[in-house]
């Protein structure tokens, strides 16, 4: 049975990398092509959105820019990877540390941050990945990213051990936020765990094991219009008759007088064409009556030649 295109959201156990997750997934369906839309490090558990065969075209459309999560700090001790999985590199006393003096440093951290990716990070230095060249013993510049951390809230102090819950931009570096507040605080920290709640528009109420069977996997997966339906909430449908239908299909984008919609797009608006209650492609209206598709979802129609647009 042919595997349908669309959005498997996985609640990652510790231990397997991201990558595992997608190879098993893959076997699992027996689907084409598996990715996933943001990493989560082999340690973290939590929201692994997976994208399935023709929804790996589309992931750029269904990867959210805001993350959600559930983290534990443990102050008085930094890793050389700023998680539990590394070294110790120092040790500080926190006997004097109050559960007010942790909450004030994190609450520092609301709004745009400027971070300094950690070493072991995939970022790349000259084509290679951060962590290859700590893992050789080098550590070089890198340049600050700046990030935004929307809401922070602390849940629970039982020092040395703080729990928060947080809901960030991507990209954001949760390692760094309980090192440099460990530092504040005076006696250094690092991220003992990390469980992400949302990912975007999907989250832990929807996700399966990845071991699951995969009859469950399969009945779980998320038919790729309707995720992109939520993921794009913004855009708006514009609707086109069957011969602009057509022309989409071979790749054509429609003008403007082909379709059955008001006028009041604004230049750069995304939108999605659709004909017959079908998402057909994703687009965006250059102005002018001018539109450029960014991605067709459905194949060529039947006895269309590209003579025949």
């Amino acid at each position: 049975m042919a595997v349908p295109d669309g959005v498997l959201v996985i609640d990652k156990p510790a231990g397997p990398t991201s990558h595992d997750v997608v190879s098993g997934v893959k076997k699992a369906l027996g689907a084409g092509k598996v990715g996933h839309l943001g990493t989560l490090d082999p340690s973290a558990t939590g929201v692994l959105p997976l994208v399935v065969n023709g929804a790996t075209r589309c992931a750029r459309f269904l990867e959210g820019d805001v993350k959600e999560y559930v983290v534990t700090m443990r102050i008085g001790c930094e890793t050389d990877t700023d998680d539990a999985d590394g070294e110790v590199v120092s040790r500080g006393d926190w006997s004097a540390v109050t559960a007010g003096d942790v909450t004030a440093a994190l609450g520092r951290f609301v709004g745009v941050v400027e971070q300094v990716p950690p070493m072991y990070s995939a970022v790349k230095h000259g084509g290679t990945p951060l962590y290859k060249l700590a893992r050789r013993g080098r550590e070089v510049e890198r340049k600050p990213r700046r990030v935004r951390v929307f809401e922070l809230e602390v849940e629970r102090v039982e020092l040395p051990d703080v729990e928060f819950r947080l809901r960030c931009s991507k990209g954001t570096y949760v390692r760094s936020i309980c090192r440099d507040a460990g530092r504040i605080v005076g006696c250094g920290a690092h991220m003992r765990a990390l469980r992400r709640t949302r990912s975007g528009e999907f989250t832990l109420d929807e996700a399966v094991s990845p071991d699951a069977a995969p009859s469950l996997l399969a009945s779980a997966l998320i038919p790729l219009e309707r995720a992109l339906r939520r993921t794009m909430k913004g855009a708006r449908d514009v609707v086109v008759d069957a011969e602009a239908a057509r022309a989409i299909s071979m790749g054509a984008a429609p003008r403007e007088g082909l379709s059955s919609f008001s006028s009041s797009l604004a230049a750069g608006e995304m939108v999605r064409f659709v004909h017959g209650g079908r998402l057909l492609a994703l687009g965006r209206y250059s102005g002018a009556g001018v539109f450029r598709l960014e991605r067709v979802l459905v194949a060529p129609a039947r006895g269309a030649g590209r003579g025949g647009r």
